[in-house]
């Protein structure tokens, strides 16, 4: 069996999720079960939503946020409240590491978590020690941090750049 990677795509510039989404269409179509956890995303923010009316995809989306605005525009009140859901969904996505649950998983957003402190460079590092080699994993946010690059064997950095234009 191939050793399967982990994934991450980085940066300032748009088009991470796009990415991810590319990557697990392409899986799942390899037959490859899918599952894929967002954090940070809001109930706004719902890009993923017609993957879910394609009935012969083995994808499933987990969203774990019940607030309908992105974790920055909270209140610190509902921060607090929304930060509960997000750890429930960071607890999640170790149980689908730990028992290889698909092949193929995508931590949208799980690096912003580390910006708005709200999980450590070791819960992250302590999901990924469970990977198993026949697992891909694909994370997102705007920076890796140097502590966890050891776990990653590919990372694609988005800028966005100005043209002048």
């Amino acid at each position: 069996m191939e050793k399967e990677l982990t994934e991450v795509y980085c940066g300032t510039g748009r088009g991470k999720t796009t990415m991810a989404i590319g990557q697990m269409l392409r899986a799942s179509a390899q037959g490859k079960s899918v599952i894929v956890i967002q954090f940070l995303k809001g109930k706004e923010h719902r890009e993923m939503d017609f993957l879910e009316e394609m009935d012969n995809l083995d994808i499933k989306i987990f969203r774990f946020e019940k607030q309908g605005s992105c974790y920055a525009e909270l209140s610190e009140q509902e921060k607090s409240e929304e930060r509960l859901n997000i750890l429930n969904g960071l607890n999640f996505a170790r149980k689908v590491v730990a028992t290889q649950e698909c092949d193929f998983l995508v931590l949208d957003e799980i690096l912003g978590l580390l910006d708005c402190g709200i999980t450590t460079e070791d819960t992250i590092e302590e999901i990924l020690k469970l990977k198993d080699k026949s697992m891909h994993i694909i994370m997102t946010g705007r920076k890796l941090p140097q502590g966890l690059r050891s776990y990653v064997d590919s990372v694609t950095t988005l800028t966005t750049e100005e043209t002048g234009n």
